[in-house]
């Protein structure tokens, strides 16, 4: 059973306890900024978030990191460079002027604490420093709407695990007996594969139907052609913030202490090349064409007021991925389907990532114990994350059940894989009193498959 929410959310009682008074005030609910797009109810953005990214623009085409608020983005080089963020000294100065986000992530989490209590400051409504400052804003500031979002991280590494016991049930029932839909090993780790970090892409970015081998009932031998059977999956990821050395695990309990921030991921699955070829080693090309995330990591810290405790595991972990407290957030997450030259999307799916069996943390406990390394800016993906209703699986092979039940879209016509031409979007938030932390939009359309 998941338990309820922290009925201290909103007071910030249930804050982390290494948490400084100066970053529990970055989560103040009271707290407003001058940016009167940030205090929407409904925007994804507000004071409270501040989510990393990677940002260019027509007066500046150079990449570099930028900050969410509101309707707008902080270009965080400039706030540097006019004295107004400041960095230890020890750290490269022009760090913000690179065109991703990993070595800033490497000055550690002390640092990332520090501009983000920074930003928070200048950004409040009763600072004047920026509000009163016209031609320091136009500097500062570009319209979200016209700036080019790109790949927060370089990513090192991508894995991708397999952590919803909803999605595994649903799985196991589709293609194997329903009575023993778990495999033994399920219950015990998180399970989870190696996927391609060269294919992982950003938001907004086409994403082109594969070729591939596939087996037809009817025929005895494969044929090669273009997936007929083309899925999403709503996950999130987390961005690893700290790498540890070769041979030296991570452990459990330590394992938050890694980990920088989230995102939306979209891995994009081509299930019928997936059901001819993931025996006996698991998924290869029916996932590494493409994988999306969305552009902006929310941090671990900007979403500690939504923690809330994971679903009971039975049987009892064993010792190395045993963890105290709460490890699961409350995030709300949506699935939208457009077709092509159509004016309103369908929501097909609504779940909540608290319903993920095994935590972040024991993702990367697990990933790590065998001495396997990580570094800043490798990918976790959740895996699948369903929920115990039909409208809250997170596949479209879930929610058609292998197409035999299609979905019917508010644009006419029904849907059991998705088409060429079709827009996916994901999206995610945790809802706060008045406010919610959000992740943006993650969204890729189909293009046809190279002939």
């Amino acid at each position: 059973m998941l338990a309820r929410p922290h009925e201290t959310l909103q007071s910030g009682a249930a804050m982390n306890s290494t948490m400084t008074d100066d970053l529990k005030a970055t989560l103040d609910t009271k707290r407003k900024s001058w940016v009167e797009s940030a205090n929407d109810a409904q925007c994804d953005f507000p004071i409270q978030n501040l989510p990393f990214g990677v940002f260019s623009h027509v007066g500046n085409a150079n990449a570099r990191v930028g900050v969410a608020i509101g309707d707008l983005v902080a270009d965080i080089a400039v706030l540097h460079e006019t004295g107004l963020l400041r960095l230890p000294a020890s750290a490269p100065q022009d760090v913000f002027t690179r065109p991703a986000l990993n070595d800033f992530i490497a000055l550690g989490r002390d640092v990332w604490r520090s501009v983000r209590v920074q930003l928070s400051s200048l950004l409040a409504r009763e600072t004047a420093t920026l509000r009163d400052d016209a031609a320091l804003r136009a500097r500062a500031f570009v319209k979200l709407a016209d700036a080019k979002l790109h790949l927060p991280v370089q990513i090192p590494g991508y894995t991708d695990f397999y952590s919803s016991k909803e999605h595994a049930t649903n799985v196991g029932s589709m293609f194997r007996d329903p009575k023993n839909a778990l495999l033994p090993n399920w219950s015990e780790m998180p399970i989870g594969y190696n996927g391609r970090a060269s294919s992982v892409v950003v938001s907004g970015t086409p994403v082109r139907r594969p070729n591939g081998q596939l087996k037809l009932p009817d025929q005895e031998r494969p044929v090669f052609g273009a997936c007929r059977k083309l899925d999403i999956e709503l996950e999130t990821g987390f961005i690893v913030g700290r790498g540890n050395a070769l041979g030296e695990p991570i452990a459990c309990e330590d394992a938050e202490d890694h980990i920088f921030g989230m995102v939306l991921l979209n891995d994009w699955s081509a299930r019928d090349i997936q059901q001819w070829e993931y025996v006996p080693l698991g998924p290869f090309n029916a996932k590494t064409f493409a994988s999306t995330i969305s552009p902006w990591v929310v941090t671990l810290d900007a979403m500690e007021p939504f923690r809330v405790a994971q679903p009971v595991q039975e049987p009892q972990p064993l010792e190395y991925l045993r963890h105290e407290g709460d490890h699961a957030f409350d995030i709300s997450l949506e699935v939208r389907m457009r077709p092509e030259n159509a004016q309103e999307a369908t929501t097909i799916a609504r779940t909540n990532f608290r319903h993920m069996y095994w935590s972040m943390a024991q993702q990367l406990a697990h990933h790590t114990v065998a001495g396997c390394n990580t570094r800043v800016g490798d990918l976790m993906g959740s895996g699948t994350i369903s929920g115990p209703t039909p409208d809250s699986f997170g596949s479209l092979l879930e929610l058609t059940w292998n197409a035999k039940h299609p979905l019917e879209l508010k644009s006419g016509g029904t849907r059991g894989f998705i088409e060429d031409g079709d827009e996916l979007t994901l999206a995610g938030w945790c809802q706060g009193d008045g406010y919610r932390v959000g992740f943006g939009a993650c969204v890729g359309k189909i293009l046809p498959a190279l002939k």
